[in-house]
């Protein structure tokens, strides 16, 4: 009965202001923006639009770096080019007779104090391109290997799928956004290196890895480790590298070690994507068709669709989807709009209905009108007085029977829709029989589109043998009166 859910669970992302600030305050997008701000008249440039090796150390004091550290000057460089390929600079080829062009401060810098929080986002995802796209490049120990004799680099000696690269570092991403949306203490909490590197190269099958497999692993963590320390200055992830130490012992070591050593994993990498981290990898993903929802997505949609919606979503994104949907609506209005939407027998209906009623709880005595309004509703009845009750509301009337045992089927098929934990549906049904004698002889005869599929789970949950064969015997009655 669960519903199929998407691939990805709904993300929490900062207000779209907040996530702008943290972007200006990322070392490269801020180097970016400070030598932008450098350029002028006297500023020369190459064919590619790089800074030449005699204006690198003039860059980098101007971002405060030191003008004679190899290192220092790299970031300068780095930081120049994002520049460029933002539109934060804009820069003219050399003219025929010179071999330098010229820079100026581009159009695009004017959004940095001038633009809106989503402009600024716009120059940031622009500038996390160019630093994933050096993130997958091959890196070149002995570049004189791979010069051919023309003086080009020979694309074939270097053994570089540059596809093959994006397709990975990508896939690593995305298993790291689904680790942060899918639980909440990954949120606070770094991930090993080697739980991502095997996350990508170890079969979901695989029992005990194989040597070759662990090789494998090892080498993709090497290569993680370079492509997280170039990704962090952008403000992606958090990343505390591999103990170098560590690459030394592995390196003396016979054979390939264990995946990870629990006594000091942190020796192995950890990484977490930041607050701007998923934002940036949620736009990755959406870009490449990815299904990707975030809470707020339904706070403008009717109460049909937030209903139907929250059927995918976690118990925390749930409240906070609901919370934002209800804090643009009057209370009352949308404690009707809430019931009308959670009518119906289709297959849904018992989730939704449950959703409702979390809701309404949501929204508190303000609710009471539209909860008293549905008291004779079949379908509603059950859900208003057991509302009312929780409420402490007074002159709730008693449901008639046949009320009772339909809201008890609802109640189930809305769990298993939602694919509770076993062990809470078991002592859900447990409860539910051993609350009404002849509960059986009473549920089969309920007229819910669920109660056969209902009965039939009961006798499979239910851990006294005896009963659970009394549930089986009432699903096929249900099935046999259809």
């Amino acid at each position: 009965m669960p519903q199929d859910r998407p691939t990805l669970p709904p993300v929490r992302l900062n207000s779209d202001a907040q996530l702008a600030r943290d972007a200006l305050a990322t070392p490269l997008l801020a180097r970016a923006v400070r030598l932008a701000r450098w350029a002028g008249p006297r500023t020369r440039v190459g064919v590619g639009g790089e800074l030449p090796d005699e204006q690198l150390p003039a860059a980098a004091e101007a971002l405060g770096l030191d003008a004679g550290d190899e290192e220092d000057l790299a970031c300068a460089s780095e930081a120049w080019r994002v520049a460029v390929d933002t539109g934060l600079v804009d820069v003219e080829d050399p003219a025929d007779d010179s071999d330098t062009g010229s820079a100026v401060a581009g159009a695009n810098l004017a959004l940095v104090t001038g633009g809106s929080p989503q402009d600024v986002l716009g120059l940031w995802l622009d500038a996390l391109d160019v630093v994933f796209a050096d993130a997958i490049a091959p890196v070149l120990d002995d570049i004189s290997a791979v010069v051919g004799d023309d003086g080009e680099i020979d694309l074939e000696a270097l053994d570089w799928d540059p596809e093959r690269e994006a397709v990975f570092l990508e896939g690593v991403l995305g298993n790291l956004y689904l680790l942060t949306v899918s639980d909440r203490a990954v949120e606070e909490e770094s991930v090993p290196l080697p739980v991502l590197a095997a996350s990508m190269i170890v079969p979901e099958d695989m029992g005990e890895p194989t040597d070759d497999v662990l090789e494998q692993v090892s080498e993709a963590m090497m290569r993680l480790d370079d492509q997280f320390r170039v990704l962090e200055p952008v403000g992606l992830v958090r990343y505390r590298p591999v103990d170098e130490a560590l690459m030394a012992e592995e390196g003396t070591a016979e054979g390939p070690g264990p995946l990870v050593d629990d006594e000091d994993v942190a020796r192995y990498g950890m990484v977490r994507l930041t607050p701007l981290g998923l934002y940036g990898v949620r736009a990755r993903l959406l870009e490449a068709g990815v299904e990707a929802p975030a809470v707020g997505d339904l706070a403008d949609k009717g109460a049909d669709v937030l209903l139907d919606g929250l059927a995918r979503y976690p118990e925390l994104a749930a409240r906070a989807e609901t919370e934002q949907w209800l804090a643009r609506r009057d209370a009352a209005d949308a404690a009707r709009e809430l019931l009308t939407a959670a009518r119906g027998d289709d297959p849904g209906a018992p989730l939704r209905r449950l959703h409702c009623q979390q809701a309404l709880t949501l929204v508190g005595r303000h609710a009471e009108p539209a909860v008293r309004d549905v008291l004779d509703d079949p379908r509603l009845g059950g859900l208003a007085r057991v509302w009312l009750a929780e409420h402490g509301a007074s002159d709730v009337p008693a449901p008639p029977e046949s009320m009772i045992f339909w809201l008890a089927i609802d109640t189930i098929a809305a769990q298993l829709a939602a694919g509770g934990e076993a062990a809470e549906l078991q002592d859900l049904v447990e409860e539910l029989v051993g609350r009404h004698t002849g509960f059986f002889d009473a549920a089969w005869r309920v007229e819910h589109p669920a109660t056969a599929d209902v009965l039939e789970a009961m006798g499979r949950l239910h851990r006294d043998k005896a009963t659970a064969k009394e549930a089986r015997k009432a699903a096929f009655k249900s099935r046999s009166a259809q």
